[in-house]
C-alpha cells in the first residue's frame, strides 16, 4: 500500500505533518478528518532522487507559475476556513512553500499584512505576478467578509482554465508530432534520397518521363535552395511576431485569425468561454459589471474581441443592457447572446454566464478533438501519396533504362 505525506492543520490551529498509507489521496484526507485535523498538501512518497555518488541532488529553482498560484490559493482557503487568522494561514504556506519562489513572494505579502495592508493591496504590490482579474476578486472578498470563498472560487477558476487548456494541448501533441515527422521524411526523400538517382539517369542520356523530371527537380531545389527556403519561413515568423506586437498589426491579424475557416470558429468559442467565466465570477463575488467588462477585457486573447468588449462597456454607461451590444456587436454567438439575454431578464446573470462558460469549453475540446481526429489519417494519406509518387516516378526511369538495355 502507497504512502503519503501530509500535512495538516489541528482543531486548535496547529500545523502537524507525517506519513500515512492508504490506497490513495481520497482514504488519506478520511483517515485525517478522523483525526480532526483538515488536510492542506497530500503527496504520495517516493525516494529521493540521488546522483551516482549517492548524494541527495538538489531540486532545481522553478519560475513561479500558475499552478503554484492555484495551488496556494487553494490551501490558503482551506487554512482560513479551519479558523486560522490571514497571518498565520500566510505563514503556514511559507512553512510548505520553503525552498520555492513563492516562499519569497508569500514572505512579502505577509509582512505588508501585517503592516496594516490589506490582502489585496499586498498582492497588487507583488510586480505584476497576480492579474488584475485575481486582485480585484481579493478586494470584493475582503470588503464582503467571505475572502475564504473567493479564495476557493478563484482556484476553481484557475483549475478549469488548466484543464481545458491542458486538455487542448494533449490533443495536439499527437498531430504536431505527425507533421514534424511527415514534412522531414519529405524533405529527406526529396532532398537527399531522390539527387542520389541523379548521376545514373544523366550517364544513360535517356529522356526521361516527365514524373521524374519534376520530382528530381524538386529534389535539386531543396538541396540547393533549402536554407533559402528555412530563411524565409523565419524571417516571416520573425516579420508576424513584430506585427503582434505593434496594437494596429495585431488587431489586423487577428481579425484575419476570426475569419479562418474552422480555426476562427474554434477562437471564438474559446474567448466566449473566457468572457462567460471571468465576468461570471467577477459579478458573483459583487465586483459591479461595468469594472468586470474592463477586468475581462484585459484577459481576452483576441484583440478585435476585446475592443469590442470595450465598446460594449461604452453602451453600458449610456444605459443599454448587456445583451444589446454584444448583438449589435457581432463578435459572439447568437446561444451565448440569448443566454445574456435570459440572465439579465431573470436576474441569474452570473449564473447563466458561468453556463455558457461550461457549455463553450465543452465545445471547444469536441470540436478539436473531432477536427484532430480528420487531421491524423489526413496527414498520414498525403505523406503516403507524396512517398508513392517519388517512388513511382523513380520507378517509371528505372523501367525506361531496362528497356533500353534489353
Amino acid at each position: 500500500m502507497p504512502g503519503f505525506q501530509y500535512k495538516a492543520v489541528t482543531a486548535d490551529g496547529d500545523m502537524v505533518q507525517g506519513t500515512l498509507e492508504g490506497s490513495d489521496r481520497q482514504q488519506v484526507v478520511e483517515q485525517l478528518h478522523a483525526l480532526g485535523h483538515t488536510p492542506i498538501r497530500i503527496d504520495e512518497t517516493a525516494a529521493p532522487v540521488r546522483d551516482s555518488g549517492g548524494r541527495r541532488r538538489r531540486r532545481r529553482k522553478r519560475r513561479l507559475n500558475e499552478d503554484q498560484i492555484a495551488n496556494a490559493t487553494r490551501e490558503l482557503a482551506t487554512l482560513l476556513r479551519a479558523g486560522l487568522p490571514l497571518d498565520r494561514a500566510l505563514g503556514v504556506l511559507i512553512s510548505l512553500a520553503e525552498g520555492e519562489p513563492i516562499a519569497e513572494m508569500l514572505g512579502n505579502v505577509r509582512q505588508q499584512v501585517n503592516g496594516g495592508a490589506s490582502l489585496a493591496d499586498a498582492i497588487e504590490s507583488q510586480g505584476g505576478v497576480f492579474n488584475r482579474f485575481y486582485i480585484n476578486l481579493l478586494r470584493a472578498g475582503e470588503a464582503g467578509g467571505a475572502l475564504e470563498v473567493v479564495l476557493e472560487r478563484l482556484a476553481e477558476h484557475m483549475e478549469q482554465s488548466k484543464e481545458v487548456r491542458d486538455a487542448m494541448m494533449s490533443a495536439m501533441i499527437y498531430p504536431a508530432i505527425l507533421i514534424v515527422v511527415a514534412v522531414t521524411s519529405i524533405f529527406i526523400l526529396l532532398g537527399y534520397v531522390v539527387p542520389q538517382f541523379t548521376e545514373l539517369f544523366e550517364d544513360v542520356g535517356q529522356v526521361l518521363p516527365l514524373p521524374t523530371r519534376i520530382t528530381i527537380a524538386v529534389g535539386e531545389g531543396l538541396q540547393r535552395y533549402g536554407w533559402v527556403a528555412l530563411l524565409a519561413v523565419a524571417a516571416g515568423v520573425w516579420i508576424i511576431r513584430r506585427q503582434l506586437q505593434d496594437p494596429g498589426g495585431r488587431r489586423r491579424w487577428h481579425a484575419r485569425f476570426l475569419n479562418l475557416p474552422l480555426a476562427g470558429a474554434i477562437i471564438t468559442r474559446v474567448e466566449v468561454a473566457r468572457f462567460a467565466r471571468t465576468l461570471g465570477t467577477l459579478l458573483h463575488n459583487g465586483v459591479p459589471l461595468l469594472k468586470a467588462l474592463s477586468i475581462v477585457k484585459d484577459s481576452i486573447g483576441n484583440q478585435v474581441i476585446a475592443d469590442g468588449i470595450e465598446r460594449v462597456a461604452g453602451s453600458l454607461k449610456e444605459g443599454q443592457s448587456l445583451a444589446e451590444p454584444l448583438a449589435e456587436a457581432a463578435l459572439f454567438p447568437p446561444f451565448a447572446i440569448h443566454m445574456i439575454r435570459v440572465g439579465e431578464e431573470s436576474g441569474r446573470l452570473e449564473e447563466l454566464l458561468l453556463q455558457v462558460a461550461g457549455i463553450y469549453d465543452r465545445e471547444t475540446q469536441v470540436t478539436i478533438k473531432r477536427t484532430l481526429a480528420l487531421l491524423e489519417p489526413v496527414l498520414i494519406l498525403v505523406l503516403g501519396v507524396v512517398i508513392a509518387a517519388v517512388i513511382i516516378s523513380i520507378l517509371m526511369a528505372i523501367l525506361g533504362i531496362n528497356q533500353l538495355v534489353f
